[in-house]
């Protein structure tokens, strides 16, 4: 069975140092609105998108890796193109039959197919699954142990024992997702890593902006964003006065994130016993940086440092320039100390050029 892929996706990681990847495809058909596709596809790793396609013809590709390796595989990538015009027509196909069989042939109606497979880098367990859905609640799905359908409704008995005697569908089905997909998947994360060893690694830094503000863990440059940072004390993970910040993409394709420690009742011979902690999933190794004054970096300058030169540069000009505005004006008070009547012909020109001023 050749299933619908959309393109490479981007490889997210557990927490620890085993990791399951999964790809996981996203199909929607949509009927009784013009204001969506007629079919919409993506696909995710570990709930991160990297492609998009729809009934337009329109395929996307929203990581570097995935762009890269459709170029270095264009007949890879025409397959995509081929399977969404294929089920763009099947799964239309399918939400009109629904809509029969659930007597629901007015207002809009979707109609959603999820599957995928996962991989264990470290024990090479592999795991499949295909699902589907109507107006956002279960339909049918496949059990891979039992090579068998469950039907979540009872409008999918038949089609449950339709399914369940075509062995050729079930041969295919298991493999794909317990073969065929895994190796895409391993293809997929082979790539990831060559862009990962060209992508600059990531760098920390602790910025402050005076010395009573909270101290900024930063990091910027890792990739993908499946990562997570923290403050920890003595070796524990420190919640109370922290401040998390979403994680947040740059210009080429790495991302960056921020954790702010409140300082302000932190005494100063304790500072030695906080650490940032910095770990991207997939990644043995963890950055560690201690709070430290040495490693923060601030643009503050304390007010008695603050240079003579600069405040005679900036102090005596403003003080020169306020005292010729107190003169001048001082002088037209004095000329213009009342108002006199203009004479008729000054009244009559100045209003002539008044009105040509405005045209």
């Amino acid at each position: 069975m050749n299933v619908f892929m959309l393109l490479m996706l981007p490889l997210f990681f557990q927490k620890g140092f085993a990791v399951k990847h999964h790809v996981r495809y996203f199909l929607s058909a949509t009927s009784g609105t013009q204001v969506l596709p007629k079919f919409i596809g993506f696909g995710t790793l570990d709930g991160v998108q990297s492609a998009y396609c729809d009934s337009s013809g329109r395929v996307e590709h929203q990581q570097e890796w995935a762009r890269r390796l459709s170029q270095e595989n264009p007949e890879h990538f025409q397959m995509y193109i081929e399977d969404c015009e294929r089920f763009t027509y099947l799964l239309s196909g399918h939400i009109e039959n629904l809509n029969q069989q659930m007597n629901q042939t007015e207002g809009v109606h979707t109609f959603q197919r999820m599957h995928g497979c996962e991989w264990d880098d470290e024990t090479e367990d592999v795991a499949g699954y295909n699902q589907y859905g109507y107006d956002g609640e279960d339909l049918i799905s496949f059990d891979l142990q039992t090579s068998t359908w469950v039907a979540a409704k009872p409008q999918t008995l038949i089609t449950k024992h339709k399914w369940d005697r075509d062995l050729f569908l079930t041969k295919d089905l298991k493999d794909f997702y317990l073969y065929i997909c895994p190796e895409r998947l391993k293809m997929y994360f082979g790539y990831w890593k060559r862009f990962k060893k060209n992508t600059a690694g990531a760098s920390v830094s602790l910025l402050q902006r005076t010395p009573s503000s909270p101290v900024s863990c930063h990091v910027t440059g890792f990739y993908p964003d499946k990562a997570e940072m923290f403050w920890r004390r003595d070796g524990q993970e420190v919640h109370e006065d922290v401040q998390y910040w979403e994680i947040l993409p740059n210009h080429d394709d790495t991302f960056q994130m921020t954790v702010e420690l409140n300082i302000s009742l932190i005494k100063p011979e304790d500072w030695r016993r906080y650490e940032c902690v910095f770990h991207l999933s997939g990644v043995k190794e963890e950055i560690v940086t201690r709070l430290d004054r040495a490693n923060i970096i601030t643009n503050w300058v304390p007010p008695s440092e603050f240079p003579v030169v600069t405040v005679v540069a900036v102090v005596v000009p403003g003080l020169l320039l306020l005292a010729l505005c107190m003169s001048g004006l001082y002088l037209w008070r004095r000329k213009y100390s009342g108002f006199s009547l203009a004479k008729s012909s000054e009244s009559s020109s100045s209003e002539t050029s008044s009105e040509a001023a405005t045209k």
